[in-house]
């Protein structure tokens, strides 16, 4: 494959990763999603404009004189408009399926179900809550900024690696439909995610990746005891709890 044509490549696999994880406005030929899961490297870099555009609103609130706390509120509502909910609905119906069902058939049953139970509703109530005081922590420190870029990159590392630890839970859905990745991809995802947070942080962000990797390992092992496999909603769960655990270790 000539440089031009991996270039070529690298670019459509970033640009289809921002177009499944955000609702940024990109226009995409349906052939582009074809790569699926060989595109799942890029989902750090979908990451890094989620957490440019957190960092922007922050930026610009912070300017015109708000405190923390409340800039701390804005930054959540843009990142949850611009991915459109989809890791916290992931996060919901995890909580609902894995606490309110006994077997396998009946929490798969629940997650697929559209709507949300007190399982859910009380994930999402403590998940805000905790991203919010770690916001409004963040916010107030030199590098705040630079270090919203750098947790958006690091909890979307780990997608790909359940991806490719964990066979799917179910027939269908959308992890199903992009396919499981190569190890290798997985790896590369990781690598790209590690290299964006030091050059947003330094290299003390070494231990945020360990933590990083303790939280989606833990969301993995869960997963595989409650439904033997992973799922969309897993995949978007593992984002949120990577998330909380990087804000509230940053915000001590």
């Amino acid at each position: 494959m000539r440089k031009s044509d991996t270039v070529r490549t690298a670019l459509r696999d970033i640009a289809v990763a921002t177009g499944l994880l955000t609702r940024l406005p990109l226009r995409l030929p349906d052939a582009a999603y074809a790569r699926g899961a060989r595109a799942a490297w890029a989902y750090p870099l979908a990451g890094v404009a989620v957490g440019a555009v957190a960092a922007l609103v922050a930026a610009g609130t912070l300017w015109l004189g708000l405190a923390a706390e409340p800039t701390a509120l804005l930054v959540l509502l843009a990142l949850v408009m611009v991915t459109g909910a989809m890791h916290e609905d992931g996060l919901a119906d995890m909580a609902d399926g894995f606490w309110g069902g006994w077997t396998r058939e009946r929490r798969l049953e629940i997650m697929n179900d559209s709507h949300i139970g007190s399982y859910g509703v009380i994930a999402l109530i403590l998940g805000l809550a905790a991203r919010w005081w770690g916001l409004s922590a963040l916010l107030g420190q030199d590098g705040g900024l630079w270090a919203l870029v750098a947790v958006a990159a690091l909890s979307r590392a780990g997608m790909p690696v359940l991806m490719a630890w964990l066979p799917n839970a179910r027939d269908g859905g959308l992890s199903k439909a992009q396919g499981r990745p190569e190890a290798r991809v997985a790896l590369i995802g990781c690598g790209v995610a590690l290299a964006v947070a030091v050059l947003c942080t330094g290299w003390a962000v070494i231990g945020l990746a360990v933590l990083a990797g303790l939280a989606v390992a833990g969301v993995g092992l869960l997963a595989k005891v409650k439904i033997g496999g992973q799922t969309g909603d897993v995949l978007g769960a593992s984002q949120q709890v990577c998330e909380i655990a990087l804000l509230l270790a940053l915000s001590v």
